[in-house]
């Protein structure tokens, strides 16, 4: 450490030794012009002893001799001046005036042998020798003030420290997706791979419209896993984007699967171009629970101000209404009429025929005895509210195209079925969206409940745009999944969106419980979020401070975001940060990455149009919708006017008719 009194010494011996090298240069003037001084009278008995003494040392054998040695002492006098720093000075500079000092302290070794008088040589020796000097002096003093390390100026939004190393080695498994990257780190572009060795843990995908989720990420997962022979789920945002691809892959891959295995596909543009299913098919509807789950998912898709009114007595009474209508026609002969077009119809027939009939089900007993004593006591005002709560709603669903869908029967939901393994991809219109989100929302929460479950065929679900349904069965898949070799890859814009469609706590648990987390460009709250999960590391810092004397440069480490916010809300268009989750025996040390994906378009696997296919069957001409939509409603009325009968004569059964009191 510097104390005053150390640099006052280290000044003084400067100011020393730049005074023995101006005595050398005069020195070398008397020396080499003693003639001249004697002319002038300058010379003494005791100044030309001294000279003869010091010549004695060699220091006059040479004209240069003197002049060198004067030059080295300045030169070492120089090193300790400290200047005050100027950040505009440059070595250049200094270097210019040193050079040209130094070009006009020896060029005066040619006036030597000049055709002029004597005299007049030693004026014009001694004056440019010293302006030398001089200059020579003025430019150490330039660089004394020149700040020797400058701060790096062109990484002004600090991109080189907030690079890692990241993933480079191709590791795969059974269960393994890969997407193959390019990313920067210490200068360089290197290459590297995403591996999701475990991605039965979740994959949970982000990023702003256009950042490349579907592109980048979510078509390459779809080929992998069709090429691995995975029975597969796809929800299908921009049907038939998707659709076409998967199709044209597991053409292409037919023989990974088992010869029982088959395409679905359902769009609600194209019905001859689509297949049927009913979602709440009585074969797969075992417990009165699912009618619940159902019940609940379809009319909280429809009225989304419900999500966080759970448990209120107007939210929780259509909901109960609807699963005594399903459950009823579960129960009803072989369940043949189980199926959302005829709970509808159910639902809007006349109260005391309703709720007679719903009644004679013990098992609903319980959910339909609020109506009935309202309905009983006349009390009017709050049945009806009741009452249209439930069928404001469902009238929405009330069109032949959706009946038709939703009657059918040609697949079942449970495409992980180890005899027949399926490939099922569900369709979306943007420009229908409001409409079709509470069907697709059932059928997406249905098939989570029947897929989970033990000794089945390995599946996955691709469900993009996850926040335009409301499907909370998925998080219990995302929960449970891995044990029953379900692969759940979900994509959505931002965490924001999410907490529209689902409650905030669900929202969190979505987000949290997803082991696999990978995203585009995001801003606000979810860049701030995915920011503090990425984590800290190790960033060099340099400052530099100056004052009248001196400059200083301080370098120090921080402990410093990875990825900040600012930089996710900055990705470009296929960039993409995130985090994977590894496994016990396939364990990666470099889990995080911000990186660059490299799509790897494979010719002939899109836009083949699966139109095409073989689902245009062209038995769906408008002809055969109105005549399902018409029977459905016969169906019903058929069914009410049976079960009045059997109440009517059936003694047994008198408890359960309704009437005003």
């Amino acid at each position: 450490m510097q104390t005053g009194e150390s640099e006052q010494g280290l000044r003084s011996v400067m100011d020393l030794t730049r005074a023995f090298s101006i005595i050398i240069l005069l020195l070398h003037f008397y020396y080499s012009f003693w003639t001249v001084f004697a002319n002038w009278n300058l010379r003494t008995e005791i100044t030309d002893r001294l000279i003869k003494n010091i010549a004695l040392t060699g220091l006059f054998n040479h004209f240069l001799t003197a002049k060198c040695l004067a030059l080295g002492l300045l030169c070492v006098s120089l090193l300790g001046v400290r200047g005050a720093k100027n950040e505009n000075l440059t070595n250049l500079k200094g270097v210019i005036w040193i050079a040209s000092g130094i070009l006009i302290y020896f060029l005066t070794y040619l006036l030597i042998d000049a055709p002029i008088a004597n005299q007049d040589i030693a004026l014009i020796y001694f004056l440019s020798t010293s302006i030398g000097y001089v200059i020579i002096l003025r430019g150490g003093v330039l660089l004394s003030r020149v700040i020797r390390r400058k701060l790096n100026n062109d990484d002004i939004f600090n991109r080189e420290n907030e690079t890692f190393p990241q993933q480079e080695e191709l590791v795969s498994n059974k269960y393994s997706l890969h997407l193959k990257t390019k990313y920067y780190y210490r200068g360089k572009v290197r290459s590297g791979w995403i591996n999701f060795v475990n991605p039965r843990r979740g994959i949970l995908i982000m990023g702003s419209p256009g950042s490349g989720k579907s592109y980048f990420i979510i078509e390459n997962i779809i080929r992998q896993l069709i090429e691995k022979g995975f029975a597969l789920f796809i929800y299908d945002y921009k049907f038939p984007e998707l659709t076409d691809l998967a199709y044209n892959h597991y053409s292409k891959f037919r023989d990974r699967y088992p010869k029982e295995s088959l395409f679905h596909s359902i769009n609600f543009d194209n019905l001859s171009c689509s297949d049927r299913c009913n979602p709440i098919s009585p074969t797969t509807m075992n417990r009165i629970t699912d009618a619940i789950e159902s019940s609940r998912t379809l009319l909280l898709s429809i009225n989304k101000t419900w999500i966080n009114k759970q448990g209120d007595f107007f939210v929780e009474s259509p909901i109960n209404l609807l699963t005594a209508a399903i459950w009823f026609l579960r129960k009803y002969g072989s369940g043949e009429f189980c199926t959302i077009p005829h709970a509808i119809e159910l639902i809007h027939t006349p109260y005391d025929k309703l709720f007679s009939i719903l009644q004679t089900e013990k098992e609903i007993a319980t959910l339909i005895n609020p109506f009935a004593i309202a309905f009983a006591d006349q009390q009017m005002e709050t049945l009806n509210s009741q009452m249209a709560s439930v069928k404001i709603p469902l009238g929405r669903l009330a069109s032949p195209e959706l009946y038709y869908v939703l009657t059918g029967d040609d697949f079942s939901l449970e495409i992980n079925d180890p005899e027949k393994p399926a490939i099922f991809c569900l369709g979306n219109n943007p420009q229908n969206q409001e409409a079709l989100a509470p069907i697709i929302s059932l059928y997406v929460n249905r098939l989570n409940k029947i897929i989970n479950k033990k000794g089945v065929y390995p599946c996955a679900e691709v469900i993009d745009e996850f926040a335009t349904i409301r499907a909370p069965s998925v998080m219990n898949t995302i929960a449970t999944g891995r044990s029953n070799d379900i692969i759940t890859a979900i994509a959505l814009q931002d965490y924001s969106q999410l907490k529209l469609l689902y409650s905030r706590e669900e929202a969190e648990v979505i987000l949290n419980i997803t082991g696999n987390l990978v995203s585009g460009q995001v801003s606000g709250e979810t860049a701030k979020l995915l920011s503090e999960r990425f984590g800290k590391i190790m960033q060099p810092r340099t400052s530099l401070s100056i004052n009248s004397s001196d400059a200083s440069v301080s370098h120090s480490l921080h402990l410093d975001t990875a990825i900040p916010a600012s930089r996710i809300a900055s990705l470009s268009s296929g960039e993409f940060v995130g985090m994977i989750a590894d496994d016990p025996n396939c364990q990666i040390e470099l889990k995080a990455f911000h990186c660059k994906i490299q799509h790897e378009t494979i010719k002939g696997t899109k836009h083949s149009n699966v139109q095409n296919s073989i689902f245009c069957t062209g038995h769906a001409d408008p002809l055969a919708i109105q005549k399902n939509y018409e029977q459905i409603k016969q169906d019903i009325q058929n069914l009410v006017y049976s079960e009045m009968e059997r109440i009517l004569n059936d003694p047994a059964l008198s408890s359960c008719l309704v009437r005003y009191s």
